[in-house]
């Protein structure tokens, strides 16, 4: 056993054998430039180490139980970056993708998609909805990639389907309420994430499920996505598991 996988194998031992397992669990994956910039590599070759850590993290969550896995994978700020970088991470979406087609059959996933397709160039549009149907089935595990998406966005859709659907005589303005708008969201019929990893160091949530992380537990540590492993979740998840959740109230003996 390498010493890598042996500090794998340690982190796992550390989860509690009756501590909860996040039901969802959702990560910013940042610092794949940066990770690249130590080595004095371009940033796509960042990207492309990234894949990796996706690889790993989404099989340890199916091996946890963890039923729900959302991926930060674009984000609509994204766009902003250089049309080389931009190119050059649609295609490796759509190669990643088609490789990966084996490990969603082998591990049960089931994949979805959140974010503004209509910007996704049509040959990742079509890989992205092709590999949806052939995964459909699957009941593991659901991953969720947030494709061209941001939190902003999405809650400016979801009130724009609101309003439509009062005009329309659908429902009355008075009759609105905290269910009326996640069942608007992308993200409706999905619980809300129990745990927000971000990676890369920074300590924000860079416009990611700005509704639906109300009360979720939100974990930062300084490792790059490249280097993030399933050692690395596991600590995030012994983190999540020493925590108390209150959401708001107080508990019993306090």
């Amino acid at each position: 056993m390498s010493s890598y996988e042996d500090a794998d194998l340690k982190a796992q031992t550390r989860l509690k054998a009756d501590g909860q397992v996040p039901e969802h669990v959702a990560i910013i994956m940042d610092g794949n430039g940066r990770w690249a910039k130590q080595r004095k590599l371009n940033r796509v070759r960042g990207h492309r180490e990234g894949v990796r850590s996706v690889r790993d993290v989404v099989e340890a969550c199916g091996q946890l139980g963890v039923k729900y896995l959302t991926l930060y994978t674009f984000s609509t700020e994204n766009w902003n970056r250089s049309q080389r970088e931009v190119n050059a991470l649609m295609k490796l979406l759509i190669r990643t993708l088609r490789q990966e087609l084996q490990t969603f059959a082998r591990n049960g996933i089931r994949l979805l998609a959140i974010g503004d397709r209509t910007k996704l160039p049509k040959a990742a549009c079509r890989e992205l909805e092709e590999t949806i149907e052939l995964c459909s089935k699957h009941d593991q595990m659901t991953l969720i990639l947030a494709l061209s998406y941001s939190g902003r966005w999405e809650l400016t859709e979801a009130v724009r389907k609101i309003a439509d659907q009062v005009k329309s005589g659908k429902i009355d303005s008075s009759a609105i309420n905290e269910a009326t708008v996640s069942a608007a969201l992308e993200t409706a019929g999905i619980p809300d994430p129990d745990l927000l990893i971000r990676t890369g160091s920074e300590i924000r949530v860079s416009n990611f499920l700005l509704w639906q992380i109300a009360y979720t537990e939100l974990y930062f540590t300084d490792a790059y996505w490249p280097d993030f492993r399933r050692g690395h979740l596991y600590e995030a998840i012994r983190s999540f598991q020493d925590r108390e959740r209150r959401f708001g109230g107080v508990l019993s003996d306090s």
